[in-house]
């Protein structure tokens, strides 16, 4: 811990900050002068007092190999300021040699490791498989009653044309996800609301429209056959209905993970917010999307700042190409990866996400790291060409951030070769994260 390379950057601290006002708060707390019994242990944790406007001082503690928090201010923000500023000030100063935690801190972290062995112990309960093999074949009987509603929704859209539905709104997508959803077919509700926001969204409506609603029918044609498919397609096909893997079902994979990207999204009906963290593995090179969930006002609570490492075990779950996985215990705090990842060609990007779509046909896209590339702007939309100049991908935007991202992409690049992770998919390449040429600092572009 006393050794820079194993500190955090300001940038990865502040990149936990749930809003931009914890953000400049948690900063102005980054120094020395409002702290005493500062001090951090080798297993990878760090503590201290935080004057605050009360005679008492806040007692504040990070478990590093979470990161998670706990601090003795009324702020109900993970992590408030004062957990935010003692980051910063162990980044920036360290926090002298490791010592052992005060009993207030040693407590909290006791209970912490606690809470995180009794998953293990629980997994051991006895399980009533004949109940469970009912559950499943009613679920299975509702989904497929769901899916043959849908194929006849889907049905007189085509009858009726699609030029009526810029007319017709919304609502009527709306109540057939209600039926989906009622049918226990999650994955197909949010396809559903996905479709009935395209007409009149933008030039070229109609045939995205045709596209989402030919892979949605066969998504349904799969599930209807799925007893009949290879068990890697049929798992995939579940997965997208919305029907998971069980619990501890997939492979466990132990390795060093650096954290690729991490960035948020809210549903259409803004009552959750997904965090979507995209990992690889240093020794398998696998790649992992991790994927955590927020009520409203309130982000997820997996924060890992993009560039760091952590030694842990993913548990990938089985369908959808075998990206989605589940962290499970970590072995270390994690640290700062020294350099950019290796990248490919935009060819071989293609080339991998061509593959992926082999195993899940309704797959948007794959994870990428590219490199060496320069960004390109055109009249006709920007392209990451390869530095030598033998192909180009053409990028995906998405919002006024992928705006603002790729010209800070640009001046990142100043005109030369660059290191850029995002997602490869058929309507172009989504830039998330570069690396600095000169110092491999990644910087987030979402």
């Amino acid at each position: 811990m006393t050794e820079q390379g194993d500190r955090w950057t300001a940038e990865q601290v502040l990149a936990l900050a749930p809003d931009d006002a914890s953000r400049k708060a948690g900063g102005r707390l980054g120094g020395a002068g409002p702290w005493s019994q500062t001090g951090g242990s080798a297993s990878g944790s760090v503590w201290g007092w935080c004057k605050g406007s009360g005679s008492t001082p806040y007692r504040t503690v990070v478990d590093l190999t979470g990161p998670a928090y706990k601090c003795s201010c009324p702020s109900r923000k993970f992590p408030c300021k004062h957990a935010l500023g003692l980051l910063l000030l162990w980044a920036a100063e360290g926090l002298g040699e490791p010592a052992e935690a005060p009993d207030w801190a040693s407590q909290w972290l006791a209970e912490r490791a606690a809470k995180a062995a009794r998953p293990a112990a629980g997994a051991a309960k006895p399980v009533d498989e004949e109940a469970a093999r009912r559950r499943a074949e009613r679920r299975v009987a509702r989904v497929g009653a769901g899916v043959t509603e849908l194929e006849q929704r889907l049905a007189d859209l085509l009858r009726g044309g699609l030029a009526g539905q810029e007319q017709t709104g919304y609502a009527g997508w709306e109540e057939t996800a209600a039926r989906m959803v009622d049918a226990q077919a999650p994955g197909l509700a949010a396809r559903v609301r996905e479709l009935g926001t395209i007409p009149s969204c933008g030039p070229g409506w109609p045939a995205r429209m045709l596209e989402e609603a030919a892979l949605l029918h066969l998504l349904d044609r799969a599930w209807l056959g799925v007893s009949a498919l290879p068990e890697p397609l049929a798992a995939t096909v579940r997965s997208r209905v919305g029907i998971p893997g069980a619990s501890g079902e997939g492979e466990a994979v132990r390795d060093h993970w650096l954290v690729l990207s991490q960035y948020d999204s809210v549903s259409a009906d803004g009552r959750l917010t997904t965090r979507r963290t995209w990992l690889r593995g240093l020794g398998s090179g696998r790649p992992a999307l991790v994927l955590d969930f927020g009520p409203p006002g309130r982000p997820p609570g997996l924060a890992l700042p993009v560039g760091l490492v952590l030694e842990a075990e993913a548990r990938f779950r089985p369908g959808s190409a075998g990206l989605r996985a589940d962290l499970g215990e970590r072995f270390a705090a994690a640290t700062p990866c020294a350099q950019a990842p290796a990248g490919v060609s935009t060819e071989a990007a293609l080339e991998a996400y061509g593959a992926a779509l082999r195993e899940d046909p309704w797959l948007d896209s794959w994870p990428v790291v590219l490199g060496p590339v320069v960004p390109v702007p055109g009249e006709l939309g920007w392209q990451l060409a390869d530095s030598e100049g033998a192909s180009a991908l053409p990028v995906a935007l998405t919002g006024a951030r992928s705006r603002s991202g790729l010209w800070q992409l640009a001046a990142l690049s100043g005109g030369g070769p660059v290191t850029v992770f995002g997602e490869c998919g058929h309507r172009g390449f989504t830039p998330l994260t570069a690396w600095q040429p000169e110092t491999a600092e990644p910087v987030a572009l979402v």
